[in-house]
């Protein structure tokens, strides 16, 4: 691990009830580790190339799964990236029936 530096900060009880929630749950070893990804996570989103809009979308689980099907199959690189593909295959097809209708 890198060279890191200690930070102090206060957060509401329910905060720290909902850390060690995921800590209990096997998702971080501590609650220091699931801090740090979320400030990982936080400015990773904040420092994104302006050219590119960062959505976050909520999957039913069933959904996940089959995404995660394709990655193993080695359709997609990752379900990020079936994503990715499904959105921009949903955009190209919207774009070609409004041309056509254009052009009618």
């Amino acid at each position: 691990m890198s060279e890191s530096e200690r930070v102090t900060i206060r957060i509401p009880q329910e905060k720290v009830g909902a850390l060690q929630a995921l800590v209990d749950q096997g998702k971080f070893p501590t609650i220091s580790d699931a801090v740090r990804a979320a400030i990982d996570d936080f400015v990773k989103n904040e420092l994104t190339p302006e050219y590119i809009e960062k959505m976050t979308i909520e999957l039913p689980k069933g959904n996940v799964v089959e995404l995660e099907a394709l990655v193993n199959k080695g359709d997609s690189i990752s379900v990020d990236d079936a994503i990715r593909n499904a959105v921009r295959e949903y955009i190209r097809l919207k774009m070609s029936k409004a041309v056509d209708e254009l052009e009618k």
